[in-house]
């Protein structure tokens, strides 16, 4: 084997371990995103969820049950949103 031909080999190898590593990096960085978007759907869920008891509880006068009744309608929703988001991507 001449030392063009090794050399050759050798920057062939070298772009294709280049590429795998690219390809590692950006799979690692779609999987952290889609972990940050189901966290924030779950996350938001429940906020606007003890968000609209609060406001209906001081509406009312009926402290603490409509916070507690739409904390958990916010969390139910939340579960199912992030379910249906994890579906969507393995599809």
């Amino acid at each position: 084997m001449s030392k063009d031909q090794f050399k050759t080999r050798l920057q062939i190898a070298k772009d294709k371990l280049l590429k795998k590593n690219l390809k590692e990096n950006n799979e690692n960085r779609s999987s952290i995103g889609a972990a940050f978007k189901l966290s924030t759907e779950l996350v938001s869920a429940v906020a606007v969820g003890t968000i609209i008891g609060f406001i209906l509880d001081k509406t009312f006068g009926t402290k603490p049950w409509l916070i507690l009744i739409f904390f958990f309608v916010g969390v139910v929703a939340g579960i199912i949103n992030v379910v249906r988001s994890a579906k969507n991507m393995q599809k």
